[in-house]
């Protein structure tokens, strides 16, 4: 993908609606969820290293 340059004399402006307080709280909510998902796999998947190790030794 490539670099567009802005035409002489043309500015490009990119607004974005405000978010609803409803779009924030699912978008906090679905954050949430998911770090808590990634720190949960990141438990387990250490926990079953750990017990290997111990079972191999």
């Amino acid at each position: 993908m490539g670099h567009i340059k802005e035409p002489k004399g043309v500015d490009f402006v990119i607004a974005s609606d405000p978010l609803t307080d409803k779009a924030r709280q699912e978008i906090s909510e679905f954050i949430r969820n998911y770090k808590n998902n990634v720190t949960n796999k990141k438990a387990k998947s250490t926990t079953v290293t750990k017990q290997r190790k111990l079972v191999d030794a």
